[in-house]
């Protein structure tokens, strides 16, 4: 549910109109520190009037740049961000969700193999909070408890270090921060670089952002059914490289590249068409650099690799593995990529694994299933980029993949 502040009268969530109060008196201490350090830097009296726009959460059409955003801004921001920011509260499973699923998916015959990520704990849509808008938030913190969790580098960096998954009014900030260091230009163009407090969807390119900002190596890929000859027209459209929206919201300004790529999306092994395609690419990635830890069977893998999160127009849910049923008497293998859904109830779902019962329904999502044109996925790759490699991601690019 949403309150009016009563001092800038911005619509906020009421669980956090007490904070965002707050910070108006906090801002009165640090306005007299900002023009100080506004005339020593000669900084424009226009910019100085966006910066307390943005941070005070205004509503309003931010007209700063990322090229005349001071560094020592950007800190403040984070500095307080850091001391701000709040822990989501979720339905933590005892001894986690994945554990379940691995049991459900080693008792579900000799013939099938699936393969799964380590940790992931499901954030679902709350009705009072998110339900319609918020489910690429529980995406982004569905992957994040798996990066703290499984990765000593991601945590070390990831929300400042703090160790813990913050709330979507807290990512909202950190995503605002990210467009201020200059990532994602022409997405962040696309909402004013405002999105605190808004019921606004997001999607894969965002969530890239959101990871890049920290360093780390988010990428995204493409699957869509598009012609030759319209992708032709498209890139003539686009021009000098310029990025353009393109096929409505799912398609989130990107410049499609063959950059940063990390095993073969060519697929020449490709045995199915269509939405196959899609399926064979992530069994793929979940199959490369493999590890079997304490607990795989010989039915179920864990994967080193992240969750993927899966958009398609109109709902986003996180990819954690993929189960093949081997084919009898001559017929073709069949896949199921098994998915967490924000808009499924975190009890209902520890139950019906629990109980073994209506968990295939909730979880498997086979070929058939996937009936939309275009898909994104994004995941992030090992490593902490640094340096140069940080300007290069600040430019969402993408791998295009035809159905």
């Amino acid at each position: 549910m949403f309150a009016s502040c009563p001092f800038c009268h911005t619509s906020v969530l009421s669980s956090e109109l007490e904070w965002h109060a707050n910070n108006h008196f906090v801002e009165d201490e640090l306005q007299k520190d900002r023009e100080l350090a506004q005339q020593i830097m000669d900084a424009s009296v226009g910019y100085e009037e966006s910066f307390v726009a943005d941070f005070g959460g205004s509503t309003g059409t931010s007209t700063s740049s990322s090229s005349n955003i001071s560094p020592c801004f950007l800190d403040e921001q984070i500095s307080i961000l850091l001391g701000s920011q709040v822990r989501s509260s979720f339905h933590e499973v005892p001894g986690g969700l994945m554990p379940l699923l691995r049991s459900c998916l080693d008792s579900d015959g000799e013939s099938s193999r699936s393969i799964i990520s380590g940790h992931v704990d499901h954030y679902q849509s709350v009705e009072s909070e998110d339900s319609g808008w918020g489910c690429g938030w529980r995406n982004i913190q569905m992957l994040s408890s798996h990066l703290l969790r499984e990765r000593r580098d991601a945590n070390a960096v990831l929300f400042g270090g703090s160790g813990f998954v913050p709330d979507i009014p807290s990512l909202q900030r950190w995503l605002e921060i990210a467009w201020e260091k200059g990532f994602d230009v022409v997405g962040s163009n696309s909402f004013q670089k405002k999105i605190y407090g808004h019921r606004k969807w997001i999607g894969t390119t965002e969530c890239s952002t959101l990871f890049r900002s920290f360093g780390l190596r988010a990428r995204v890929v493409d699957f869509d059914s598009i012609t030759p000859s319209e992708r032709q027209n498209i890139g003539n459209s686009r021009g000098k490289g310029v990025a353009k929206q393109l096929f409505g919201p799912m398609d989130k300004f990107v410049v499609r590249s063959n950059e940063f790529c990390d095993h073969d999306l060519s697929r020449s092994d490709t045995s199915g068409i269509g939405h196959q395609i899609l399926v064979d690419w992530v069994w793929n990635y979940f199959m490369s650099k493999t590890s079997i830890k304490v607990g795989s069977s010989r039915r179920v893998i864990i994967s080193e690799k992240t969750p993927l999160y899966f958009q398609h127009d109109g709902h986003s849910r996180t990819i954690v593995g993929i189960q093949m049923q081997k084919g009898v008497r001559g017929s073709p293998d069949r896949y199921c990529l098994l998915v967490l859904d924000p808009a499924h109830k975190t009890k209902v779902l520890e139950r019906s694994l629990q109980d073994k019962n209506g968990w295939q329904k909730m979880i498997k999502r086979g070929v058939h299933t996937l009936k939309k044109p275009q898909y994104q996925l994004c995941y992030v790759d090992p490593g902490i980029a640094h340096a140069e490699e940080m300007e290069q991601l600040k430019t969402i690019d993408s791998i295009l993949v035809r159905f």
